[in-house]
C-alpha cells in the first residue's frame, strides 16, 4: 500500500515538473513572438499555443488524479534571459540555443505512457521547425547539392563508413601486434601465427561489432517511422499543422505552406515520407544495411592487417620486418591520403598524420616487446 502510494506520488510529481516545463515554454514562445514580426511571429505563436495545449494536458491529469494543479509561476531565468536578449538585439540571436534544447529534449514524452497521442511528434516537430528558423528560411545546402549532384550524396547503407575504419583499424592495430612480438624476439612462426591470429580476430570482431551496432540504429529508425505513422493515422489534422508550420519555417507564407502540407497529406504513403523527413530527419530510404556494414567491416579490417602479414608469408628475419615496416608506413599514409581527400582536407597532411599515429602505436608495443622478451629470456 505504502510502495503504491509513493508511486501515485511520484506520478503526480512527474506531471508536475512537465507541467511547469510546458508553461515555461509558453511562456518564451509568446515572448519571442512578442520580439518579432510577420511570419517569424506567427510561428512562435502557434509553437506557444502547442506548449499551451501540452500543459492543459498535465492539468487534466492531475485534477483527474485529485492532486492540486499549481498556479502558474513566474517564467524561469534562462526563460526570462533569453527573452531580454531577443527583445534587445534579435530573436535570431537565441535560436540556436533554443533549438539545441529542444533538440536534447525531443525524445521526453516518447515512453512516457501518460503523454497524450501526438505529444512526442510535436517535440520531435519543434526542433525540426526551429532547426529551419536558425538557417533563416533559407533551403538546406545539403537538399540542394542533393538534388543536383547526385554523386554527392551521404553513404546510404554505413559500408563506406565501415570499410574505411576498418581498413585504417586492421593497419595500426595489426602493425601494432607484429611489431610487439617481432620486438620480442619471438621466431618466424609465432610472428607469422600472432599476424594471421590478429588479422583473423580483428576481421570478425570488427564485422559482429558493425552488425549489432548497424542493426540497433536501423531498427531504433525503424521504430521512430511507425510512431510517426501511427501518430499520423490518429492525428492526421496536428501531423498537417505540423508540416505546414516546418514549411513556413522554411520560408514559405501560410497559405503557400498550408497548401503543400495539404497537398501532401493526401496520399498516406508520400505524407508518412515527408514527415519522416521533415521531422525526424530521416530518410527512409536510405537506413542502413547491416549486412554491408558487416561485410565490408571484415573485409577492410582484413586488408589492412594483412599488409604486415604479407611480408613474414615469404620471408623471415630482419629482412621480413623492415618490409612490413616499409609497407605499413605507405598503406598508413595511403589510408590517411585517401580520408583526407574524401573530407576535402590535405592529402599530405591526412596522410602523415596518419603514419604518425600509426608509428606511435607499433613503436610503443615493439618497445614493450623488447622489454619483455628481454625480461623473459
Amino acid at each position: 500500500m505504502d510502495t503504491a502510494r509513493e508511486s501515485d506520488a511520484d506520478r503526480r510529481r512527474h506531471w508536475r515538473d512537465l507541467l511547469a516545463s510546458e508553461r515555461d515554454a509558453e511562456a518564451l514562445y509568446t515572448r519571442l513572438a512578442e520580439a518579432d514580426s510577420g511570419e517569424r511571429r506567427e510561428i512562435f505563436e502557434e509553437l506557444a499555443r502547442i506548449e499551451r495545449r501540452h500543459a492543459a494536458h498535465w492539468e487534466t491529469k492531475l485534477r483527474d488524479a485529485g492532486a492540486e494543479v499549481p498556479p502558474p509561476g513566474r517564467p524561469s531565468l534562462r526563460t526570462r534571459l533569453l527573452s531580454a536578449v531577443a527583445r534587445r538585439v534579435s530573436t535570431q540571436t537565441v535560436l540556436p540555443m533554443i533549438e539545441r534544447t529542444e533538440r536534447s529534449d525531443a525524445g521526453v514524452y516518447d515512453r512516457d505512457p501518460d503523454a497524450a497521442p501526438g505529444m512526442a511528434a510535436d517535440e520531435r516537430g519543434h526542433a525540426r521547425t526551429l532547426a529551419k528558423l536558425v538557417e533563416g528560411g533559407k533551403p538546406d545546402p545539403r537538399e540542394q547539392i542533393a538534388h543536383r549532384e547526385g554523386w554527392h550524396r551521404g553513404d546510404r547503407s554505413g559500408a563506406l563508413r565501415a570499410g574505411v575504419f576498418g581498413v585504417s583499424d586492421g593497419l595500426v592495430s595489426n602493425t601494432a601486434l607484429v611489431m610487439g612480438f617481432a620486438g620480442s624476439g619471438a621466431s618466424h612462426s609465432a610472428i607469422l601465427l600472432a599476424g594471421v591470429a590478429g588479422l583473423l580476430a580483428g576481421s570478425f570482431s570488427m564485422a559482429a561489432g558493425e552488425f549489432v551496432s548497424m542493426s540497433s540504429q536501423r531498427e531504433m529508425y525503424e521504430r521512430e517511422i511507425s510512431l510517426e505513422a501511427r501518430e499520423l493515422e490518429e492525428n492526421p489534422e496536428e501531423e498537417q499543422a505540423e508540416l505546414a508550420l516546418l514549411y513556413r519555417a522554411k520560408g514559405l507564407g501560410r497559405a503557400e505552406a498550408e497548401g503543400v502540407a495539404d497537398r501532401i497529406m493526401a496520399d498516406r504513403t508520400v505524407a508518412l515520407d515527408t514527415l519522416a523527413r521533415e521531422e525526424l530527419g530521416l530518410d527512409p530510404d536510405a537506413l542502413g544495411s547491416p549486412w554491408s556494414a558487416a561485410g565490408s567491416s571484415l573485409l577492410a579490417f582484413a586488408l589492412g592487417a594483412f599488409v604486415v602479414v604479407l611480408p613474414y608469408l615469404i620471408g623471415a628475419g630482419t629482412a621480413a620486418l623492415l618490409t612490413a615496416v616499409g609497407l605499413a608506413v605507405l598503406a598508413m599514409f595511403a589510408v590517411g591520403a585517401g580520408i583526407g581527400a574524401l573530407n576535402g582536407r590535405s592529402v599530405w597532411r591526412s596522410g602523415v598524420r596518419q603514419v604518425l599515429v600509426g608509428a606511435l602505436a607499433a613503436g610503443v608495443t615493439y618497445a614493450a616487446g623488447r622489454v619483455i622478451g628481454t625480461s623473459a629470456s
